[in-house]
């Protein structure tokens, strides 16, 4: 974050925001080799790596959400008494995928937090081929990333947009 520019009040925010999201995961799962064990840490470095115009409250909302766990889901509550209560806020309206509303929910969102959620997302999908309990979704999973999430990516930031089109390259052939 240093390397970026990233100030140290909000190192300090995003440092909290891993310190929470890792305290499930860390009671839940039994393996620290599990691919959603580290999975905060690698959302905010997707941003660090590949965004360009990174807004710093990104960072902390990338690291906090979670869509695809919902055992590891951090309370927005408990994160009200320790953040900003406008990012808990924001995290509790982030739309997850699946929604019935997804594309309408993701076009709505501003910069920074769209930026977050594609980061959180790439970064499951890039280790969902680590994740055989979900392989009965992979294909719906697939089929919603080359309709909703790449797109999205497309309109805003070039880099997450490759990589969301290079993993829906490479996932495809692992169906076929």
């Amino acid at each position: 974050m240093r390397g970026r520019g990233i100030d140290r009040g909000t190192r300090d925010l995003v440092e909290l925001a891993l310190r929470v999201a890792m305290a499930p995961r860390i009671d839940l799962l039994p393996d620290d080799h599990h691919p959603a064990y580290l999975h905060p840490a690698r959302s905010a470095l997707v941003l660090l790596h590949d965004v360009r115009t990174l807004e710093p409250a990104a960072l902390t909302i990338a690291a906090l959400h979670e869509s695809q766990d919902d055992r590891l889901r951090v309370d927005p509550h408990q994160l009200g008494e320790l953040l900003d209560p406008a990012i808990a806020g924001l995290l509790e309206r982030l739309p997850l995928p699946g929604h019935e509303a997804l594309e309408e929910r993701l076009v709505t969102l501003d910069h920074g937090p769209a930026t977050a959620v594609l980061a959180e997302r790439l970064d499951h999908l890039r280790h969902l081929h680590l994740r055989p309990e979900l392989g009965d979704t992979w294909r719906e999973v697939h089929s919603e990333v080359v309709r909703v999430w790449a797109p999205f990516a497309d309109r805003i930031d070039e880099r997450l947009a490759v990589r969301f089109g290079h993993w829906s390259r490479t996932f495809a052939r692992r169906l076929s």
